[in-house]
């Protein structure tokens, strides 16, 4: 067992203790626990007790054994409301059976992190809710003890029952519930060695299935309140563009149409928070007593958009001297590649250097070079932005499905100029996040528009409204180098990497440390365009083109891929280069090894093309060995090999269909996606052009392996999506004999098999 210090005085255990119907209820100040507090729940097997004392944030005890345990992170479809509480219930040593979650709303009070992004839920909350468990279980053994006139260490407690060794005494958590209010909090407590574990590490249903199966109301679009209106907003047809004018006489006229006008969600004199990404701030808003009729009232306003010359400006100026005479700062993805190309050389910054790559560049026998690119990508969530909001009386009541209600709250604080306490913000499940609602501008619409017809409203955006509403995943562009010498041995490895407008370099990742001479170069465009964090933000795209690179890489040397890859981990492992490289070699070598043996790498008699791919990110590190053929120009993927190495895993069956879906959706996005535009004009606005992987096109099989090392939990929402990018792209040359540098490659797989043909 291992001591950790509860971080909890009587003092704030004071403020968050009331007894309530004979029950115990207990809450933390996971602040001072050094993680957010997340959790889930369970259908219950026991009725509920005749009555519950609220309290945000907070494990309570009924006085017939149910515990409920309140979640204050957002749920996107992690299933984080089913393995937080399954964490707290292990150290509580509780029946699972008894185990209530509810959604706590937001409460920076008591909660510091109520966030969902960055696969950070499990690891963050890890040991603050195994000591709030903890907390509880030795609080309560200590009241069971002082009514016994026992010594603590001769009790013991399983499912909530608390035994006595030297007699036959037991009492129940409801039993004893009362008497532990006033125990004092002990200083630290023990958790369990891992070995012990009767509830982590085995697979548990998801608390909300039986309501997402039955239709049951658990998303924004399923809020409903008396006298609730629906509101739509109307936004320019161009990134660039800006409202002139409207005509909306007749379309006031229309049934159930309530108002038609524009609002400015972020003023210019207010003070935006991180979260406050917007593509456009002016905004027409049309007002109405359903969704339909607002919708046939979209289409008949008329609009007159007009160019924004502070918006344009840089644009045309970064246009003009790339030599585009005809530059009008609207953008078109044609100019985009065209300036990508071009603008490595002149605009780089060295981020990271070791040795002197730039000489053994110069002495080499030869020297391998190869360029990749991927397009903006839309997040296209199942379920569009929307928001309710009832802003009246410098009050503002909102519920919806949002990542960051934190500062959600704080941009309501901002733009309305209400206190804190005045704002309630209650979080849904969300059909999808992937990091689009990270970004909030659609809660704040909601508010202002709210607050302007003194009404309860309901935002609610189309599907097109949402695809070209921006916020996209950033357009990358990567060069990589290789120095060979006359024995064929790589000397040197350089990275140039940019996009618009970010980035996706990642400096001190492997290869980085395995090699005496390495460059790392960096640089970005300026973009009208809105983007924000994409699923596995930047490794989205450079984890597939590096992968893709160290294939062909590994090809050119005449050495297997996956030993290439072990070699430099072995050296960045013995023997590293720098001490700024933030992975683990060992493990990173780990999830290859486990992948090249579960999948029969070294006997691969199936007839089908294989590719692999390793990658580390968010702490963790997936290996991805991929198996496919192409027939009458289509990829039929028959099976995915997954070894990740996570630490422990909480939920097995949770954390496979994550590593299932991460892989399937990594696929999908790296064949078949991409947002393009013309004169600003996004070109795709609904899933007749913009392509998502279907069902049939999906791995007929992923296999998915763990690597069992009692690790503390790391990361797993998104490690499993980037790398599959590289082990679909290196599988692809080896069914067609083409490399794919290009995103989507289903573009350059018809290409290569009309090539084939001729």
């Amino acid at each position: 067992m291992s001591k950790v210090k509860t971080g909890i005085g009587r003092r704030s255990f004071i403020k968050s203790v009331s007894v309530a119907s004979g029950g115990l209820i207990i809450g933390f100040n996971w602040m001072a626990c050094k993680g957010p507090a997340e959790e889930g729940s369970k259908e219950m097997a026991m009725q509920m007790p005749d009555e519950w004392f609220e309290l945000n944030g907070y494990l309570k005890i009924g006085d017939n054994g149910i515990v409920t345990i309140y979640s204050p992170n957002p749920e996107i479809g992690q299933n984080v409301k089913t393995s937080m509480p399954m964490i707290v219930a292990e150290e509580l040593d509780v029946d699972w059976n008894n185990v209530v979650v509810e959604q706590a709303p937001l409460n920076t009070e008591v909660f510091t992190r109520q966030l969902a992004g960055g696969s950070q839920s499990i690891r963050q909350g890890w040991e603050s809710l195994r000591t709030a468990g903890a907390t509880a279980k030795q609080m309560l053994l200590t009241a069971a003890a002082k009514k016994w006139e026992v010594p603590v260490s001769e009790l013991s407690v399983a499912d909530g029952i608390i035994k006595h060794a030297n007699s036959d005494k037991s009492i129940g958590y409801g039993e004893i519930a009362k008497a532990a209010v006033d125990v004092e909090i002990p200083e630290e407590v023990e958790l369990k060695d891992n070995d012990s574990f009767k509830i982590i590490g085995t697979s548990r249903k998801n608390v909300d299935a039986k309501k997402i199966v039955t239709g049951q109301p658990l998303y924004g679009l399923d809020t409903y309140k008396d006298g609730m209106l629906i509101a739509m907003i109307v936004q320019p047809p161009a990134f660039g563009m800006e409202f002139k004018s409207m005509d909306d006489e007749k379309v006031k006229e229309m049934p159930g149409i309530k108002d038609v006008f524009t609002i400015d969600t972020y003023p210019e004199d207010m003070e935006k928070e991180w979260s406050d990404v917007g593509a456009f701030s002016k905004l027409v808003v049309v007002v109405g007593e359903s969704t339909w009729q607002v919708m046939q009232a979209k289409k008949e306003l008329k609009v007159e958009w007009d160019l924004n010359p502070e918006l344009t400006k840089e644009i045309e100026i970064l246009e003009k001297s790339a030599g585009m005479d005809d530059a009008s700062g609207l953008e078109s993805s044609g100019i985009h590649a065209s300036l990508m190309a071009g603008v490595g050389s002149k605009k780089s910054e060295i981020i990271r250097r070791d040795g002197d790559p730039e000489k053994a560049f110069k002495n080499a026998a030869r020297v391998i070079e190869r360029s990749y690119t991927c397009p903006f990508l839309a997040h296209n969530c199942m379920e569009p932005m929307n928001f309710f909001a009832d802003v009246s009386g410098g009050k503002a009541q909102l519920l919806g499905p949002i990542q960051t209600p934190e500062y959600a709250e704080k941009s309501i604080n901002k733009r309305l100029g209400f206190d804190l306490e005045n704002i309630d913000i209650q979080m849904t499940r969300m059909g999808g996040g992937f990091g689009r609602r990270l970004y909030g501008h659609f809660l704040v619409e909601a508010a202002v528009i709210s607050e302007k017809m003194g009404a309860p409203i309901k935002l609610v955006y189309s599907r097109e409204d949402d695809m070209t509403n921006g916020v996209y995943r950033p357009a990358y562009h990567v060069t990589y180098r290789a120095a060979l010498d006359a024995s064929n041995k790589l000397t040197a490895f350089h990275v140039n990497a940019g996009g618009i407008p970010e980035s996706p370099l990642f400096a001190n990742r492997f290869p980085a440390g395995a090699l005496d001479n390495y460059l790392a170069e960096s640089w970005s465009l300026n973009s009208n365009i809105s983007v924000g964090a994409f699923r596995a933000p930047r490794s989205n795209f450079i984890a597939g083109a590096e992968q893709s690179f160290l294939d062909e890489l590994a090809e050119e040397m005449g050495e297997d891929p996956i030993q290439f890859r072990l070699d430099m981990l072995e050296r960045a492992g013995n023997d590293p280069v720098g001490e700024e490289n933030d992975y683990d070699a060992a493990r990173y070598a780990g999830v290859l090894k486990m992948a090249r043996d579960k999948s029969g790498w070294t006997n691969n008699n199936s007839g089908l093309s294989r590719g692999v791919s390793a990658y580390y990110c968010h702490n963790s590190y997936v290996a991805q060995i991929l198996d496919m053929s192409v027939k009458n120009n289509e990829p039929l993927i028959d099976k995915v090999t997954c070894a990740v190495d996570c630490g422990i895993v909480v939920n097995p069956d949770a954390a496979k269909n994550m590593v299932e879906g991460g892989t399937i959706d990594g696929i999908g996005h790296a064949l078949y996606s991409e947002m393009t535009f013309e004169d600003g004009v996004p070109q795709q606005s609904n899933f007749d052009k913009y392509r998502l992987i279907r069902h049939k096109e999906a791995p007929k099989k992923v296999d998915v392996h763990f690597v069992d090392n009692g690790i503390d939990p790391t990361g797993l929402g998104e490690p499993p999506f980037p790398p599959i990018q590289g082990a679909l792209a290196n599988a692809l040359y080896k069914a067609t004999g083409k490399r794919f540098y290009k995103q989507p490659f289903i573009n350059e797989l018809k290409t290569s098999s009309q090539d084939l043909k001729t």
